[in-house]
């Protein structure tokens, strides 16, 4: 059988210290703006729960019992703890502290959050960062996590805080060896000729949706080899072993490179758009936004830097490609 006060004993421990100290009801009532009556009746019924008297009552004075300077002694230490417990919760709101629990997905977490990660250790020495990776959808409640960066074309439902920070999309690319020994497709139907190295994950579709900015293709890529990770699918590219769809990050230092050429400029994927994920928006401790400020602040800068150069580098191979499709035809 639960006993009374179970919600209220803090509140009766610290009144009956402040009629200690203060060595009156009245003095007590006053320290806390509380009635002298309903001081008197917490401490009645701390003493009623204890099944022990605390305090000796005469007209003049109050005495502790032997109990009573026991447990005053005791309730000194408790209140003691707890106000330093709230202090030290309450504090993790106002200064970055402790550990910071970062998800993100591989190579979307290798490009863009790993170089924030270092610039974020250097201005919250006090935090210790643990970043894991994951293709999953992030169970932050469960796994324990502050804080995951995660794409998707649309967010599952979930009781998760999300703030959208950008977009990617991916493009199709291949070697240039590859397009040396079989014909470069010319539309989206001509891939079904060629081997299609696929990205096979809980975050891709089985299939390729395309886009021109006005029609949406959905093509179903066949081919030899498939991976579970894209830094697996780029490899392959390199290697001349097909055409693959990639993340415009991911492929754009080999497009830039020559390693790997654009295949379809026209086309490419749908935006994918770039969350990042919290428990809550209340209650966030500062090391967490901290995190979610740099985030934010240089998360879209470093998105947009990337596919403007993604789209310079297709501008600029377009007359190069079109003087290779005219010596072939001569």
């Amino acid at each position: 059988m639960r006993k009374s006060l179970d919600y209220g004993l803090l509140h009766a421990m610290h009144a009956f210290v402040q009629v200690v100290e203060a060595g009156s009801f009245t003095g007590a009532a006053e320290h806390m703006a509380l009635s002298m009556g309903q001081v008197r009746r917490v401490v009645t019924e701390l003493e009623n729960r204890l099944q022990t008297k605390l305090l000796k009552r005469t007209t003049r004075r109050l005495t502790l019992t032997s109990a009573g300077e026991r447990y005053v002694s005791q309730c000194r230490t408790i209140l003691a703890l707890v106000s330093d417990a709230e202090s030290e919760a309450s504090g993790a709101r106002i200064q970055a502290t402790g550990r910071l629990r970062v998800l993100c997905m591989t190579s979307f977490g290798d490009r863009y959050v790993m170089p924030l990660i270092t610039r974020y250790c250097a201005l919250n020495p006090a935090v210790s960062v643990e970043y894991s990776a994951s293709q999953y959808v992030p169970d932050l409640l469960a796994e324990g996590l502050d804080v995951s960066v995660y794409l998707a074309r649309r967010m599952p439902d979930s009781n998760l805080a999300a703030e959208r920070l950008g977009a990617v999309y991916s493009v199709l690319c291949a070697a240039p060896e590859y397009l040396e020994k079989h014909e470069s497709p010319q539309c989206v139907a001509a891939l079904s000729g060629h081997a299609c190295l696929r990205l096979v994950n809980p975050s891709a579709t089985q299939h390729w949706e395309l886009t021109d900015g006005n029609t949406t293709h959905v093509f179903e890529p066949a081919g030899q080899l498939s991976a579970d990770h894209p830094e697996a699918v780029l490899q392959a590219a390199r290697a001349g072993q097909g055409i693959a769809m990639l993340p415009g990050f991911l492929a754009l230092e080999a497009l830039e490179r020559g390693e790997l050429v654009r295949v379809l400029p026209q086309w490419r994927s749908p935006d994918v758009d770039v969350y990042v994920l919290v428990p809550s928006r209340e209650f966030l401790e500062a090391k967490t936004v901290a995190w979610v400020e740099l985030l934010r602040a240089e998360l879209p800068i470093a998105l947009q830097r990337d596919i403007e150069r993604l789209y310079a580098g297709a501008k600029s191979a377009e007359p190069k490609r079109q003087a290779r499709r005219a010596a072939k035809q001569r």
